[in-house]
């Protein structure tokens, strides 16, 4: 995308209304964010309509430390849509009062709070490299079949550390070619080191990835069949390898391997633009990143580093200047920050 930053920051000066703010358990306050209409091409879908086919529905998870990315997440996406009234939002936390912040903020937002149980992953999960990997929200997404509305065929999962700069229903057309989810695929990307060396010595384990072209993505964004996933019964096969898990380490890195190891070359592919990840400099904190050569639809702050700690903390990377202007947090003197 020519002249990135310069768009972003011209978008980003519609900017929004400071007069109703609520603190969340942080002490955090947010201004309200300004409301988006439709364009007159979008087909009509009435606001309690969560069904629609003509919908596109978005699954987050709300967390007390990444709400503010959460905001930003949710504000561009909105900014950026041609039909931003058809956007229907499907919020998963155990913590209902961080749903009532978002309302505060976007009072006309669609959405539904869908509440997660931690209790049936937490004793499935394994000590990670990164304590923020091995909370059980993050492990939410492998039960969106069984969390959301059975009317839903379809949903894009996105994290709370993402800014989107492209309308969102382009990735929510990816087609799906009968499988049951799409994401960027990074074939380039060295996949052993994902699984351990006793998980590659055990031929039995290392023969899962056997007439597969098994490629490393990114479990941050993706486009879901629902449906395709309820059938083949994906969330058993994850819940399985997370169980050999804690009988044999095969793995390191929180809640991505269960899903290479499930779906690494059976999924449709979706164009790296949607997904420029890596930008909190993955697992190593304080590197900066540039962006990947290409267009970009989809930034993503994966990794240690998140933009708006950078930024509190007066470190920040020359990226995070393009997550900014999306930040609705108000400074305690009363100011906004952006």
């Amino acid at each position: 995308m020519p002249n990135l930053l310069l768009l972003i920051l011209l978008l980003a000066a519609v900017g929004g209304s400071a007069r109703s703010v609520l603190a969340d358990d942080n002490n955090e306050t947010f201004k309200e964010a300004p409301k988006f209409y439709n364009s007159l091409a979008c087909p009509p879908i009435p606001a309690d309509d969560f069904c629609s086919n003509e919908s596109i529905n978005i699954a987050m998870t709300l967390d007390l430390h990444y709400l503010r990315g959460s905001m930003a997440a949710i504000l561009s996406t909105l900014q950026h849509s041609s039909c931003p009234e058809n956007i229907r939002f499907h919020f998963i936390s155990s913590l209902p009062s961080l749903h009532n912040t978002i309302l505060q903020s976007f009072p006309y937002l669609r959405c539904q709070l869908h509440i997660f149980a931690p209790s049936p992953v937490q004793g499935l999960i394994s000590t990670s490299i990164r304590q923020a990997l091995d909370s059980p929200l993050n492990y939410a997404r492998n039960y969106l079949p069984t969390l959301l509305p059975t009317c839903l065929t379809k949903v894009l999962y996105l994290d709370s550390d993402v800014i989107l700069v492209d309308d969102v229903a382009d990735l929510a057309a990816t087609p799906l070619l009968g499988k049951p989810l799409a994401a960027p695929e990074y074939c380039n990307a060295n996949f052993t080191i994902y699984f351990t060396p006793s998980f590659w010595s055990n031929p039995s384990l290392s023969l899962t990835f056997a007439g597969r072209k098994a490629c490393y993505f990114n479990t941050g964004v993706m486009v879901i069949d629902l449906v395709r996933w309820r059938v083949g019964g994906y969330t058993t096969r994850i819940v399985e390898w997370m169980e050999l898990q804690k009988r044999m380490r095969i793995y390191e890195l929180g809640s991505l391997p269960p899903f290479l190891l499930v779906f690494a070359g059976e999924i449709a592919s979706v164009d790296h633009r949607w997904n420029q990840h890596g930008l909190g400099g993955d697992n190593y904190r304080g590197l900066c990143r540039d962006l990947h050569p290409g267009p970009v639809s989809l930034l993503h702050w994966s990794g240690k580093g998140k933009p708006w700690a950078r930024i509190d903390s007066g470190r920040p990377c020359p990226l995070d200047a393009l997550w900014a202007p999306y930040d609705l947090l108000v400074r305690e003197n009363g100011g906004i920050e952006s």
